[in-house]
């Protein structure tokens, strides 16, 4: 037996505007994804740069007085300090990894008499696993890799090279909207509470969202400062350790800042960076020393055991409170979410939910307790 409903035309609106409401959300996120991160990363660098701009801004307001315009030109010359030394450490860091790099090409045939015996001694090697001309396979199978690698970058040449024209262009922007958002973040979060606030029944749910907002903000400001410093006392580790082998081993003792630098900033990436900046340092050592290389790499992962465990948790402090596993989630998700970018803010971004999570129960009891009375 067969029934019909009738409903009305506002019914049948509100029952069909729900899907297509959450389809729409679903294309406007799919078509702005990459835009969206964009502006995520530049509110998160904004946020990164804040107790640099509070600093700067105290030194103005100590030397000049208090005014309005020192705020902008704290901004400006916090957001050109980073920078500069952004700037600073790519133009120390690029020649020396070029120059190593060219430098061990046209000293290999040296080093690789004197490390492996030339081939007749990589035959002898081989000739122990059963490979009687070890030294032609080796041939044939850099030819076989060199052709493939010649012939990928044929190509894909033309596409590279327009990818890498994206990717300039969107850290250009990245660039810009942060000290757009230094400049103008103050103002435009002053008027959101004018808004939210400006009701006497909407002030305590705008109380809550200013809580949460300000203890977001420390958490990602807080995190970045500390996970700075311990850069950069892991940099200056590791750029001690190759100044001392230098020393000993007879090379360029030159090479120890630039090799402090690239673990440093590899560092900033959480969980893997620390492993992937030493297994750089390591090869461009190899390039000068092999023996020293291997030194190197037994050195520094005995003392990042002592970084992980004692230098870093007592320099971060448990600031987010957040445990081990939450942070592998955090930045497990975000890698294969966003890539690079998404593994360096996962775990201030879970430390920002974990806010969240807090201020929504914080908040729920206060409204039970408020309307029990």
């Amino acid at each position: 037996m067969s029934k019909t409903i009738e409903t009305d035309y506002k019914t049948f609106i509100k029952f069909w505007s729900v899907p297509v409401l959450i389809y729409l959300i679903y294309i406007f996120l799919d078509k702005a994804a990459v835009g969206l991160i964009m502006v995520g990363a530049s509110i998160f660098l904004a946020l990164a740069l804040k107790p640099l701009v509070r600093k700067v801004n105290l030194f103005f307001t100590k030397h000049f007085g208090k005014d309005k315009k020192h705020q902008t030109a704290s901004a400006v010359f916090a957001y050109l300090i980073v920078v500069v030394i952004i700037g600073a450490i790519i133009a120390i860091i690029g020649p020396v990894v070029v120059n190593e790099t060219s430098k061990f090409v046209q000293n290999f045939p040296e080093t690789f008499e004197k490390s492996f015996g030339g081939w007749d001694g990589v035959n002898s090697f081989g000739r122990n696993f059963g490979i009687q001309d070890l030294h032609s396979e080796i041939n044939n199978f850099v030819g076989d890799l060199s052709s493939n690698i010649m012939g990928f970058v044929g190509n894909n040449l033309i596409s590279g090279v327009s990818g890498i024209a994206d990717i300039v262009m969107k850290i250009v922007l990245v660039l810009i909207m942060t000290l757009l958002f230094l400049l103008e973040g103050p103002d435009m979060i002053d008027s959101l509470w004018k808004v939210l606030g400006s009701k006497k029944e909407k002030q305590q749910s705008a109380t809550a969202i200013k809580r949460a907002i300000i203890r977001m903000t420390d958490v990602v400001s807080t995190y970045v400062s500390n996970q700075i410093m311990v850069a950069m006392i892991d940099g200056c580790a590791s750029g001690l350790i190759v100044f001392i082998l230098s020393l000993v081993f007879g090379f360029a003792p030159t090479l120890a800042i630039p090799m402090g630098l690239i673990t440093m900033l590899f560092y900033l990436i959480p969980m893997f960076g620390q492993f992937i900046g030493g297994t750089l340092v390591t090869v461009l050592v190899f390039f000068s020393n092999p023996l020293a290389a291997g030194i190197f790499a037994v050195v520094y992962v005995s003392y990042s055991q002592i970084e992980n465990n004692v230098i870093a948790p007592k320099i971060q402090g448990n600031s987010l409170n957040l445990s081990p596993l939450v942070i592998l989630i955090a930045v497990t998700i975000g890698m294969y979410m966003f890539g690079l970018l998404g593994a360096i803010i996962a775990i201030p971004i879970a430390g920002c939910i974990k806010v969240l999570i807090e201020e929504y129960a914080t908040y729920n009891k206060k409204a039970v307790s408020q309307g029990k009375e």
